[in-house]
């Protein structure tokens, strides 16, 4: 089981993402060139209208086509989304004011409470910590108190 990554930063025109669709909340039909796929592989895929927010889905099968050579079409399951939308929010550290300006992904059908959540969720995956609305940027998590 391998993982190829198809996230848009990489910029590689012989190891492509084409296409990425949903067929249903949570299965996906993919497109791409390159990276040798087969089932049980892991695809790391950019969301779509993010700069920088991916996605993990599990190859489930996969056929490789003849023409144009290298090309394939995958069928995958990962997360789903009843509507995914995408928000940019900013938050400053309360020790430094080092800014953090970041994206966070929230399914839109559980509204706008779901916002905030997510947000802190996102927060912590890029090492910062969060306490009754104040945030602590990872250096000054690192500093003696």
């Amino acid at each position: 089981m391998a993982e190829h990554d198809f996230r848009y930063t990489l910029l590689n025109p012989e190891h492509t993402l084409i296409e990425c669709r949903a067929l249903a909340a949570g299965r996906y039909q993919v497109t791409g060139n390159g990276g040798s796929i087969h089932s049980g592989d892991s695809l790391l895929v950019t969301l779509k209208g993010s700069r920088d927010l991916s996605m993990r889905l599990l190859v489930d099968k996969v056929r490789h086509l003849i023409n144009p050579p290298g090309q394939w079409v995958a069928v995958a399951h990962g997360p789903a989304f009843g509507e995914l939308a995408i928000f940019n929010w900013q938050v400053r550290c309360d020790g430094c004011a080092t800014e953090l300006d970041f994206e966070f992904a929230v399914d839109a059908s559980l509204g706008k409470k779901a916002q905030a959540p997510a947000a802190e969720a996102r927060i912590q995956t890029l090492g910062w910590s969060s306490s009754n609305g104040r945030h602590c940027c990872p250096n000054c998590q690192k500093a003696p108190a």
